[in-house]
């Protein structure tokens, strides 16, 4: 016996949860998560932070749209999923290029002295700051309020998720999907693809031409906050080169290597060796060495060839509709990028705009080899 619905959408992360809700109130929803629970992988292991400036001028535009939600999510909290953070960027002389290739286009930011970075982290080491910049409207997200509230209107609109069911074969027949799982065989004429570091995986599964997605690991480190300090209002504060960022969290430090090693998808571990490396790194910027590790894991953060997500229905199939390559962004563009989703899947116009829609589309040129090489 099959479950019907006019759409299946396969991954419980941010974004197949948030585009599951946007388009409850005017179909049939059903979600399929292959974890016990909703948000196991990436969304679960965010750094959790909105960042204007961040990602290339699609995301940026993204960023932008995102971010009226973020204030006001209405039907997914009564408050804001924004609190205040801020993000200090801290330049070597060899990350000079870097870092004014990051303000180059940039909205919001500011330079400062050495002097002025270590009034905000005191355990900055001024001799080696070259140049600094801080993006003063960088916020925290509340991303387990924001996955949360949206499973909850996602139910509330008559959608369904259900967890416990890795997809085990797609096929389609008469225009429709029939996908079987160890929790039941699901069926609808729409497929989203937002399975995250499977999403190529469950492309090839459908018989639709793979992207070249790539899964690669993003490891981090919680230790105690640095003697005598009290870290509650310090910005995140990283590295221009992207060798390391530190954000405060829950009174202790978080720490990443900023590290984007390939690896295939699966449960990811934190690697001892790219932990410490990175730590050492960190080490170099600071005052205070680190001297205990309370606790270490790792994500995964999946990108396109060209690192901007994928958004649309197939060009081979157009049953078949892509939300995918997210990257580091998925948490502060899932706003928009769930909008765009719903209303690409109903025929509505959306408020992006073509061309932020064509660099988002699995059609696009940037991606046409990678279409051609892959079956």
């Amino acid at each position: 016996m099959s479950t019907n619905s006019d759409i299946l959408v396969i991954g419980g992360g941010i974004a197949g949860i948030s585009a599951a809700a946007q388009l409850a109130a005017d179909a049939s929803v059903t979600m399929l998560e292959a974890e016990p629970a909703i948000g196991h992988h990436s969304s679960g292991r965010s750094a959790a932070i909105f960042i204007r400036n961040y990602g290339n001028a699609t995301l940026r535009a993204l960023n932008a749209a995102s971010a009226p939600f973020l204030a006001n999510p209405e039907g997914v909290s009564e408050t804001s999923l924004l609190s205040p953070r801020g993000e200090l960027l801290v330049a070597t002389d060899e990350d000079m290029a870097k870092f004014e290739a990051y303000l180059d286009g940039s909205d919001g930011l500011e330079r400062l002295s050495a002097a002025q970075a270590v009034e905000l982290v005191p355990i900055l080491r001024p001799d080696a700051i070259a140049a600094a910049a801080i993006e003063w409207d960088a916020q925290d997200i509340d991303v387990d309020r924001m996955l949360q509230g949206f499973a909850r209107k996602l139910r509330r609109h008559g959608g369904s998720i259900v967890t416990g069911a890795p997809v085990q074969s797609i096929t389609r027949r008469d225009g429709v999907w029939s996908v079987t799982t160890p929790a039941g065989t699901f069926t609808a004429p729409v497929l989203i693809n937002a399975a995250g570091g499977w999403a190529d995986a469950v492309a090839h599964m459908a018989g639709i031409r793979t992207l070249g997605l790539q899964a690669l690991r993003r490891s981090a480190a919680l230790i105690p906050a640095p003697d005598g300090h009290d870290i509650t209002r310090w910005p995140l504060f990283a590295n221009a080169g992207d060798q390391w960022y530190a954000k405060p969290e829950a009174g202790k430090l978080m720490i990443s290597p900023a590290d984007e090693d390939p690896v295939e998808p699966h449960d990811v571990w934190a690697d001892d060796m790219v932990i410490a490396e990175g730590l050492h790194r960190y080490e170099q910027a600071v005052t205070t060495p680190v001297t205990r590790l309370e606790h270490t894991w790792a994500g995964m953060r999946t990108f396109a060839p060209d690192r901007t997500p994928v958004v649309g229905f197939s060009p081979e199939d157009n049953g078949f509709f892509w939300l995918a390559g997210q990257g580091g962004y998925g948490m502060q563009t899932a706003p928009a990028l769930s909008q765009l989703a719903a209303d690409l899947c109903l025929g509505r116009p959306s408020a992006l705009g073509q061309t932020v829609i064509e660099a988002l589309g699995p059609g696009r040129a940037a991606l046409n080899f990678q279409q051609g090489q892959n079956t």
